[in-house]
């Protein structure tokens, strides 16, 4: 683990600075894309990994970024009945274009275009969370609370319920 170099994992602790948080954007010399590669780079629970999933809306075309616990999966009819319209998964090109960051990357907050964000409310219990930098191998520190604040999302049910 290092300090961030990368200029867009550097934008956004920028953005967290700007914010008055003391978070400090790290790097790895491993991929960081996955919940579980992340988890084990930074050494904590893959629950405490806040990934974002990027969807889009079936009618609208709007971007969705649901920000959720690294353990569970996003429920699309729950994030579609919470909107008003049905939702799917967001390709590469997709997500790149609404988010300004790759899949892997997406951080939870600074996008250059309107993306309605939702928050799983798992994520509120734990102390600190981690969350993607802008890049698949660069991550972030913050509070639920913080995390909360930078996205301006409220805390809904979101998680896949269990067979």
């Amino acid at each position: 683990m290092k300090p961030a170099t990368h200029p867009t994992a550097l934008r956004i602790q920028q953005r967290l600075s700007e914010a008055g948080l003391g978070g400090q954007v790290v790097e790895f010399e491993v991929p960081t894309r996955t919940s579980a590669e992340a988890a084990a780079a930074i050494g904590c629970q893959v629950a405490e990994i806040a990934k974002s999933v990027v969807l889009r809306g079936c009618d609208s075309g709007r971007a969705v970024v649901v920000v959720a616990r690294g353990d569970s999966r996003v429920c699309e009819r729950k994030v579609g009945a919470l909107l008003g319209e049905a939702v799917g998964r967001a390709d590469a090109r997709f997500v790149r274009a609404a988010t300004g960051f790759v899949i892997g990357g997406v951080a939870p907050f600074g996008y250059p275009n309107a993306v309605h964000v939702l928050m799983d409310e798992g994520l509120r219990f734990f102390g600190r969370v981690w969350a993607a930098a802008g890049t698949p191998n660069a991550v972030f520190p913050l509070s639920p609370a913080e995390l909360q604040r930078l996205t301006g999302a409220d805390w809904s049910d979101v998680r896949l319920d269990p067979d």
